[in-house]
């Protein structure tokens, strides 16, 4: 079976607002199996927002146990990271999963990885999946050299970047905003 390699996700905090986006292809060897993948979940009514690049299912698994977390932990975005990070890389199911997780609020930004890895970027830029750097590299330009743009018109012109370039990343996105 081949491997799926699919998306870029990037969440950008600039100006008071926190904003995170993904394209939406998922792809199959070399071809597009789906154009149109949400890679974006609303938690706790908009106040936290996450984004996964990776294998679906897995990352399907991982966002039902970072709302497991959260709930356990009251609602602790950054505790409930280190504990699903924690989990994730001592379980045995659980460290052969094969995705990346982006959560964010009003607060935070945060990546998370199945090594034990819960990073806070650099910038209040934060990117994942295939085009990763592609998106990064614009976002880091944007808020140098436009910081009139919204932090939704960064994200959404870092992930159109990222598609111009990266063949795994398409133009079909999903931007939310988190809520204060």
């Amino acid at each position: 079976m081949e491997k799926i390699k699919s998306t870029t996700v990037v969440a950008i905090r600039h100006n008071g607002e926190v904003v995170v986006g993904a394209d939406g292809q998922a792809t199959l060897g070399n071809t597009v199996a789906k154009s149109s993948v949400k890679k974006i979940r609303v938690l706790q009514g908009g106040k936290i927002i996450t984004g996964f690049a990776g294998s679906t299912a897995d990352a399907f698994t991982l966002l039902e146990k970072f709302e497991e977390k959260l709930n356990s932990f009251g609602n602790n975005m950054k505790r409930a990271a280190v504990e699903l990070a924690k989990e994730w890389r001592m379980d045995r199911m659980l460290s052969r999963l094969e995705a990346m997780m982006i959560v964010a609020d009003k607060d935070d930004i945060l990546i998370i990885s199945g090594t034990g890895d819960v990073i806070e970027p650099d910038m209040e830029i934060a990117t994942i999946g295939s085009g990763s750097m592609f998106a990064q590299s614009a976002a880091r330009a944007l808020k140098k050299f436009a910081p009139q743009l919204s932090a939704e018109q960064m994200v959404r012109e870092s992930l159109h970047i990222a598609a111009d370039v990266c063949i795994y990343t398409n133009h079909n996105l999903v931007v939310e905003k988190v809520k204060s």
